[in-house]
């Protein structure tokens, strides 16, 4: 379950209408979190020698093993506090990339930080968040940059993406760059009114893995499946779109049998754990790199923030599950409250209560489970603020945005 908050959403409070005796969804009272997702064209920006940018992919050109593509300036329509960047890239043995991130605002631009470098290849110091970055206007969390209490305002920001290689010919190649932006937030209306209250609901079928049955495995990676609520969320949703791991895949990785001569139960896990860790933060719940190995397997993903479940609802009901990021309290959570844990959406009740797959049980026939609405957005959205993984094939339709405010996926 381990995913620890230090961002700025970790302490809200709550406006509840199913905490006191008011009808379970009352009207609203507080104006929409401010949230907003760019993507980038690639097509567009300006590719630095060595780059191509040719038909909307970057790579690298003949003979550079280094190159940079910086985006226009950004707008994030608001000042923003925190930004997650999202990329999917195809990076073969011995390639790699950077994401970097500089943001505007009160007439100072501030320093170029990491955001993230990342590789498909098992290299450990090529798939690593970056420590030590903080500064007045602002520090990076894993992930996550957030600005500084004392920092004055920030409004537009740019990315810069570095290609690399090292003993290779191969290229790594950028189809998809987005970010997140958005502004603290300390009170949300919850419960949220579902999307079509009293339309047939949907539970979309997705596969259903716990992590606790991984535990003791591979502890090199944070000490096993105990800390791999991330992975093993993300393992169901890849699984949920046919684009898991092959047998010959996992042939080689986890490999057939335990060191006991005991067959892996759901090996996919094993390997979505070892595709998505960080070997700086030491952990596999860094958000941009479980969409980024969703990414590797031909699949969209991204990060974001909702501003409710009645926008999860819309996903669902194109047929997409999204995996959440809780904080809290969470009654019927097996373990009763949580300091950072990811689950999926996939399916709302009747009622509007939330259908999870969520991975922190003893065995499979556990995972899927049904949480309160108000409880659920009370630990999503006041634990979180609302961020999700969007994952889902390329090219496929996503739900329209909420008209009158900035788009947020």
């Amino acid at each position: 379950m381990r995913r620890l908050f230090s961002v700025l959403f970790a302490t809200v409070a709550i406006v509840a209408s199913s905490f006191l005796a008011q009808p379970a969804f009352a009207a609203k009272t507080l104006p929409a979190p401010q949230i907003s997702f760019t993507r980038f064209v690639l097509s567009g920006g300006t590719p630095g020698a060595g780059v191509s940018n040719a038909g909307g992919t970057l790579s690298l050109t003949s003979g550079a093993t280094d190159g940079t593509w910086l985006s226009p300036s950004q707008d994030a329509q608001f000042d923003f506090d925190e930004l997650v960047a999202s990329w999917n890239a195809t990076t073969p043995s011995n390639t790699w990339i950077t994401i970097e991130m500089a943001a505007t605002g009160s007439g100072r631009t501030t320093k170029w930080y990491t955001m993230g470098i990342w590789t498909s290849d098992p290299v450990p110091a090529r798939r690593t968040s970056v420590s030590g970055q903080g500064d007045a206007d602002g520090f990076v969390a894993t992930d996550t940059f957030i600005r500084a209490k004392k920092a004055a305002p920030l409004r537009t920001y740019q990315l810069r993406i570095g290609l690399h290689r090292s003993g290779s010919s191969a290229t790594p190649s950028v189809r998809f760059i987005g970010a997140m932006t958005s502004a603290a937030v300390d009170k949300y209306d919850i419960p949220s009114t579902p999307y079509g209250l009293g339309s047939v609901r949907d539970d979309l079928g997705v596969p259903t893995y716990s992590q606790e049955i991984h535990n003791g495995e591979f502890t090199e990676l944070d000490g096993g499946g105990e800390a791999w609520c991330s992975p093993t969320s993300t393992a169901m949703i890849l699984d949920y779109w046919h684009v898991g791991p092959t047998d010959a895949e996992l042939a080689i990785f986890p490999g057939p049998t335990k060191p006991d001569g005991t067959p892996y139960t759901d090996p996919q896990v094993d390997f979505a754990a070892r595709a998505v860790f960080d070997w700086n933060y030491n952990g596999a719940g860094n958000w941009p790199f479980n969409a980024a190995y969703a990414g590797s397997r031909g699949l969209e993903g991204f990060v974001t923030r909702l501003r409710s479940l009645n926008e999860a609802e819309r996903f669902i009901a194109m047929g997409i599950p999204l995996v959440a990021s809780i904080n809290g309290r969470l009654p019927g959570f097996f373990f009763g409250k949580t300091n950072g844990h990811l689950l999926t959406i996939v399916g709302f009740t009747t009622s509007g209560d939330v259908i999870s797959n969520d991975p922190a049980v003893p065995s499979d026939g556990e995972v899927h489970k049904i949480y309160g609405r108000a409880d659920f957005e009370d630990v999503w959205l006041g634990g979180s603020g609302g961020i999700v993984y969007v994952i889902h094939p390329i090219g496929g339709g996503l739900p329209a945005n909420i008209p009158g405010l900035p788009n947020n996926w």
